[in-house]
């Protein structure tokens, strides 16, 4: 698969039938290691997480987050609530790889999560990008054992889809390039 074609089928998974292989996992962190990165300081670190109790907290972490956003237009508190309940459940079956910056270089962070979620595509597999703000984010890197200093940046899940994703909504092409200003 060439890269044009992973970056066309790169979706969010959100439902898994399965985690990645051990194999899969090594080999997809490590074209994340590849990625450009901020002075070449390649500040990353990944914590390939297996627990099911630490999962678990992580994933109620991550309820916590999405419980606080306020309804969207035409949406209601308990749509929200269930949208969070989703989002806990959705941890189920997948493999998750919490991806670190020890610099305060989100940066080159961010690029590494790229360069895994595009490998992921090409090794058959899907991934999901998990946010994590505010005190919970405090919450999760101490969960997680981070040095001080050391920054989550999200959790990654990667996996086999148990179904399709959904399509990317559609925007007429080029609409989004300017020249000179905006």
């Amino acid at each position: 698969m060439d890269v044009y074609e992973a970056i066309e089928k790169r979706r969010s998974i959100r439902v898994f039938k399965q985690g990645a292989t051990e194999e899969q996992l090594r080999k997809i962190l490590l074209a994340g290691s590849k990625a450009p990165s901020s002075g070449n300081r390649q500040s990353w670190e990944f914590i390939v997480i297996d627990d099911p109790k630490l999962i678990e907290q992580l994933s109620d972490i991550k309820y916590r987050v999405n419980r606080k956003f306020s309804p969207g237009p035409g949406e209601t508190q308990k749509e929200v609530e269930e949208r969070a309940m989703n989002q806990k459940k959705w941890f189920q079956n997948a493999s998750l790889v919490a991806v670190c910056n020890p610099s305060g270089d989100a940066c080159s962070g961010w690029l590494a999560v790229e360069n895994i979620s595009l490998a992921a595509v090409a090794d058959g597999l899907g991934t999901c990008i998990l946010a994590i703000l505010g005190e919970e984010k405090k919450e999760a890197e101490k969960l997680l054992g981070l040095p001080e200093g050391c920054e989550l940046t999200c959790l990654l899940k990667v996996g086999v889809a148990a179904g399709a994703a959904n399509p990317p909504k559609k925007r007429a092409e080029y609409s989004w390039l300017h020249k000179n200003k905006y």
